[in-house]
């Protein structure tokens, strides 16, 4: 799992209201695209600067920006759209925990953004910040992504609908986008668990031990981003902004009950490793005692021959079994009819 980073030591101490990028450039160049949504369609123009804004006022549109690392840039948008340094600041920090606040021209959210790459098996994971103003949202990523490209289709299909529900109704569509991703990935990983659980009451060894504890890593990872997402969103259900209209905060239940339902499989398929760990364990030690159990046998069926061996092997002259002209067949036969007869009761017994 690609993961955002920690902080790092330059970063420590930097004040809260510096707008300095503290993640790692994951993006070539800063990306500014427009979405205007008109009301005969919407059209997307990418600008390069802040002062194009000043052309979309009092319209409504949507700004995706891929890239944090542009500092300028930053500053510009902080002093044009009198977003507060805090605010931004907290966008150029990619480990900032998922997070809702209102300020006096907006409200801000943070969530993290995962992705699943099919053809690596591999998850990505981005921070999403989203500042959302009157007739105007803003969204931050690291880098460009394909996540939201459903959202874009719907938006040119539906855009009279888009329009008339509002920028907050827009933040709930790519909150919804983010959710559904976090229930995807858990679903792909849950069947590669249940199918790990099937291969396992077959034939359990000890490289299942380390794909359950792989699975297990993963699971973790992804915890530490679904649950305080589900922080977040509770507080911003039950936050009264005045950002988001109260026809739209039934959206946002909805939201919440999706996210709800990604920390429940989160919690299941941790279950469910927790149960194949007892399963593996156990069929260790089932496999452990059967092999414990074989060599017992075999053990106790040489402890007679031993013993008659070891008589037979004592240096006294007066023992008349050792000049009979058979003895040793006679031997041989009675040692071998003692252990097939004790083999023949174990085996009645079933004690192997």
């Amino acid at each position: 799992m690609h993961q955002s980073p920690i902080k790092r030591k330059e970063d420590i101490g930097l004040s809260p209201y510096e707008l300095k990028f503290r993640g790692r450039h994951r993006s070539p160049e800063v990306r500014m695209a427009v979405f205007d949504i008109g009301q005969d369609d919407v059209t997307e123009t990418i600008i390069h600067s802040a002062e194009a804004l000043q052309s979309y006022k009092d319209k409504f549109i949507w700004l995706n920006i891929d890239g944090l690392h542009n500092e300028a840039l930053m500053r510009e948008l902080a002093d044009s759209l009198l977003i507060p340094a805090e605010i931004l600041s907290d966008v150029m920090e990619p480990g900032t925990r998922p997070q809702t606040e209102e300020f006096d021209n907006g409200l801000f959210v943070s969530i993290k953004m995962m992705q699943f790459d099919e053809p690596l098996r591999q998850v990505s994971v981005d921070n999403l910040g989203i500042v959302l103003m009157n007739n105007m949202l803003i969204t931050f990523q690291e880098e460009r992504s394909s996540l939201f490209n459903p959202v874009k289709e719907r938006l040119k299909k539906h855009y009279k609908r888009f329009r008339s529900l509002g920028a907050d109704y827009l933040a709930f569509a790519l909150l919804d986008v983010v959710i559904d991703n976090y229930i995807f990935i858990l679903g792909e990983l849950g069947e590669r668990i249940e199918t790990m659980e099937n291969k396992m009451v077959l034939n359990p060894d000890r490289e299942t031990l380390k794909i359950i504890n792989l699975f297990k890593h993963e699971l973790s990872d992804l915890g530490r981003y679904i649950k305080p997402a589900r922080e977040m969103i509770t507080s911003l259900m039950k936050m009264d902004s005045d950002f988001v209209a109260q026809k739209n905060y039934k959206y946002f239940k909805e939201l919440h009950d999706n996210i709800n339902q990604a920390v429940e499989l989160l919690d299941y398929y941790h279950e469910v490793l927790y149960d194949e760990l007892n399963i593996y364990h156990s069929s260790m030690s089932t496999r452990l005692n059967d092999i414990m159990a074989l060599l017992t046998v075999f053990s106790v069926v040489f402890i007679p021959l031993t013993f008659i061996v070891g008589v037979y092997g004592m240096n006294f002259d007066n023992m008349p079994e050792l000049h009979l002209p058979h003895g040793y067949i006679i031997v041989w036969g009675v040692m071998l009819l003692i252990a097939a007869g004790m083999l023949w009761y174990f085996k009645r017994k079933k004690w192997f």
